[in-house]
């Protein structure tokens, strides 16, 4: 017990002596007498809103998903909305995706909110995010709750917090919701006392005005027509966009849609895979099995709330491809805007927004079609903000992210993988048209434009230790940087945290121009890129990495693909044993 710090000590000892069900002070007792060091781990900080809101592993304690701590969340997040809407009518939506204690969850959010006089709109069954973004702004909420871990592994759950235009919640909001939070020192300042006849339902019905709004994006009904017998393979993997997902497809007139029956129920335990997201080539392995076996054009999958998705398709020697993150997006980017272009839809206003780690190809795409680009902090929330100070005076065409997520059209304000699905079988389905493959037009893209390749590696490091080594390794990289990486010289450094550009060479410094974020990125002579940032919603550290060159002719394309892929590995090698 002595090398428990008293302050965590205390605050487990005040959850014993508070009104928590019995079993939770039986697992706090436990930990204290058999397991210290996750009893640190469970109480040493709060769960705080991060890029993705509140999210971490479930069971008792402060730092843990639990009921108590969904329902402080819930009760900070009620009192700041009575304060910000003094008089007003209340609402928020509610739902969940295929987690283990979600309806729990979710029931116990919905039960504060009521208590406190607001009136919620629950989703009478398990939806995806864009779904709950969608409807914030349908029902005229002024906020909205998610409850899901996205592609986190099964043992995690989490608490997304929507504001009133539908997107998570962003500064000031986030931090003031923190401080409200706070303020509850006990559970029994959590108002428990519910009142039912607040809670109202959003039924299936509400499905057909989403599909509607999604269909709408459509750009090509007579390439779909010709093609729409091509078959497509999706898995929800075990998650909330089972219905959601095909209903789009159908919607945009693809008839062929075969579902990944072992994945197809919703099932919080994702038994099918290691982690649940499609970010993982062995979350697709049944997916791309049966692909092969149907003769799949396009395979497609989405995350646990469906809000990611990935694409897989047969490259030219037939084999299955999966595409990255930066792929997909580049690939949907010279999509809608060259077909926005040859149908007379491309204006002066319209616009784009990337962020500041995803492919800077789709920068290149923006500027060669003359639409302007917004680049922003990783998050989709950063996305959402520049949409709503753009609103009535641009319009929002498209956003991405590597990690999987895109948005077309300002209905949503969150990534959307049911939209992103349908409108990749879409511009599969318009290149195959016209006699191309996915990576045909890639190359031609790339010829255009330039050859981006990109890389992602993540260091784990768990627990109160893990985060002061990340910590660590952010100050050593401030302080003491590297002036060469992979052979090449580092020639600026930008230091998001502290708003400023070093020029090594010069030994010079300017301001930059971009919100602080703990990231720093180097630019090295060679055209490469890399960026170190501390992931928001899991113990990690994530390097992302960017190589170009020119490519003369598509025939190239495998042959310069390869150099890319040989100049990332000595830069993964290099960063893989900090």
């Amino acid at each position: 017990m002595s090398t428990i710090e008293s302050s965590i000590l205390n605050k487990a000892t005040n959850w014993l002596k508070s009104s928590i069900d019995e079993e939770s002070k039986d697992k706090i007792r436990n930990l204290i007498e058999n397991n210290p060091s996750e009893l640190i781990d469970s109480f040493y900080q709060d769960l705080e809103f991060g890029t993705g809101g509140l999210r971490g592993l479930m069971g008792v304690g402060t730092n843990r998903m639990n009921v108590y701590t969904v329902a402080m969340a819930t009760q900070g997040l009620a009192n700041y909305l009575v304060a910000c809407f003094p008089g007003e009518k209340i609402k928020v939506a509610i739902t969940h995706d295929s987690r283990i204690n979600n309806t729990l969850f979710a029931k116990t959010t919905a039960d504060v909110f009521t208590a406190n006089g607001i009136e919620v709109m629950y989703f009478r069954d398990m939806r995806p995010t864009p779904m709950l973004s969608f409807a914030v702004r349908h029902f005229g909420c002024k906020s909205g709750v998610m409850i899901t871990a996205s592609h986190n592994p099964k043992e995690y759950n989490g608490y997304k917090a929507y504001w009133e235009d539908g997107a998570q919640v962003v500064a000031p909001h986030d931090t003031n919701i923190i401080k409200e939070v706070q303020k509850i020192t006990s559970f029994e300042q959590v108002n428990w006392n519910k009142q039912d006849q607040l809670l109202h339902y959003i039924e299936e019905d509400f499905d057909a005005i989403y599909l509607a709004k999604v269909k709408e994006l459509s750009l090509s009904k007579e390439a779909i027509q010709a093609q729409k017998s091509m078959p497509i393979v999706f898995s929800p993997i075990h998650g909330a966009s089972g219905k959601m997902v095909p209903a789009a497809l159908k919607a945009f007139g693809f008839e062929t849609i075969q579902i990944v029956q072992e994945q197809a129920e919703p099932d919080g335990n994702f038994p099918t895979v290691i982690y649940p997201n499609p970010e993982e080539p062995e979350a697709l392995t049944l997916a791309i099995t049966l692909g092969k076996k149907v003769g799949a054009a396009l395979v497609l999958a989405c995350d646990p709330d469906g809000d990611r998705y990935a694409a897989v398709v047969p490259n030219e020697q037939g084999e299955y491809e999966l595409l990255n993150g930066n792929q997909t997006g580049t690939l949907l980017v010279y999509y809608l805007l060259s077909r926005k272009k040859e149908l007379g839809l491309l204006t002066a206003n319209d616009f784009m927004v990337n962020t500041i780690v995803t492919t800077e190809l789709i920068n290149k795409i923006a500027e060669g079609f003359g639409v302007s680009c917004y680049n922003v902090l990783t998050g989709f929330k950063n996305i959402a903000s520049v949409i709503l100070q753009k609103e009535g005076k641009e319009t929002f065409l498209a956003g991405g992210e590597e990690s999987f997520g895109f948005l077309v059209g300002d209905f949503v304000r969150d990534k959307d993988g049911v939209s992103a699905c349908a409108l990749v079988a879409e511009a599969v389905a318009y290149y195959k048209n016209q006699g191309k493959n996915v990576f045909e037009v890639l190359a031609e893209i790339y010829q255009q434009f330039g050859f981006y390749k990109e890389a992602l590696i993540s260091i784990t490091k768990k627990g109160k230790d893990g985060a002061e080594q990340i910590q660590q390794l952010m100050n050593q990289y401030r302080t003491n940087p590297p002036l060469e990486m992979n052979g090449s010289a580092v020639e600026k450094i930008y230091d998001v945290k502290n708003a400023s550009i070093h020029y090594p060479k010069t030994q010079t410094v300017e301001s930059l121009n971009l919100d602080k974020a703990n990231v720093m990125q180097f630019y090295l002579a060679d055209g490469s890129k890399i960026s170190a940032r501390p992931s928001g919603t899991e113990p990690k550290i994530k390097y992302y990495f960017s190589v170009n060159t020119r490519i003369s002719n598509t025939s190239d394309y495998r042959n310069v693909e390869q150099l890319l892929l040989e100049k990332l590995a000595g830069l993964k090698t290099y960063f893989s044993e900090v």
